[in-house]
Order: C-alpha cells, then sequence, then structure tokens
C-alpha cells in the first residue's frame, strides 16, 4: 500500500547536493546531516516503529529488575512510564505494523505487563494497570496460576 501523497524518490540528481557541502582547509566535503537524513530516509517506517519499541521493552525490562546485569534495581514508576508508552505506540501502529510485526511486540508487551503485576506491592484496579487503557485488562492466564 502506498500514500499517493508520499514524495518518490528523486531519480535526478539533487540540486541541494552542492549545498550540502561544505568547504573546508582541504577541499569540500558531504555534509554529515545530509548524509544521515539520506540513511533515515532509506529505513522502512516499520523498523523504526520496531526499533523504538524494542527500546521501550528492553528499558521497561530493567526497571522491573529482569536484567541479568542488574536484577535489584527496580524503579516500578519508570517501569509504569514506560510500558505505558510501548502499549500507545504498538496501539497507535498497529495497523502500519500488519500482523506478522505487531504480534511479538504484542506479546512482549503482555509479558511485561504481568511482571509488572507480579513485582507490584500495590494492585492496580483491572484495567487501570500499565498499558491497560489501551490493552484492556491483563490477567494470567490459567496455566501461569
Amino acid at each position: 500500500m502506498s500514500d499517493p501523497v508520499s514524495t518518490p524518490p528523486s531519480t535526478t540528481p539533487d540540486p541541494d547536493l552542492a549545498a550540502g557541502e561544505l568547504a573546508g582547509d582541504d577541499g569540500p566535503r558531504a555534509d554529515p546531516l545530509s548524509t544521515v537524513s539520506r540513511d533515515i530516509a532509506e529505513v522502512p517506517s516499520v523498523e523504526i516503529i520496531s526499533t523504538a519499541a524494542l527500546h521501550l521493552m528492553s528499558a521497561a525490562a530493567v526497571h522491573l529488575g529482569l536484567a541479568e546485569d542488574l536484577p535489584e534495581h527496580r524503579d516500578l514508576d519508570e517501569a509504569r512510564s514506560l510500558i505505558d508508552a510501548l502499549a500507545g505506540l504498538l496501539d497507535a501502529s498497529a495497523q502500519s505494523l500488519g500482523h506478522h510485526h505487531a504480534a511479538p511486540l504484542r506479546d512482549g508487551l503482555r509479558s511485561l505487563q504481568l511482571a509488572f503485576k507480579e513485582t507490584s506491592t500495590i494492585p492496580d484496579e483491572p484495567g487501570t494497570g500499565p498499558g491497560e487503557k489501551y490493552t484492556g485488562a491483563v490477567h494470567p492466564s490459567a496455566s501461569q496460576r
């Protein structure tokens, strides 16, 4: 599916390329910011969204004390914020990600939500736990009880 408003990649030389060069003592060279923008332009949105989701998951896991090198570290306020952000990102981008990419991310989100419930000493009301305004109430399955 393509967006009819999106600009197709240019097949003609970029007239601004010369403007992106910087003159120095040893001659012109490419502007590093221009190169970064071109590199990012080549990355599909599904990869950028997935990478952001993985960073949120990793940070939440660390704050839940699930990191092997920091098992004693726990900050449930930080974990809650990160899980909320992850749930919002996945909810907002589900259609763009498609089932193939979204399913494992949703599984990871659910695991973090369950780990939060197990770690927290003060239980949240059903549907008010981290990310549950996007996912609905999360309950352990019968096999995990």
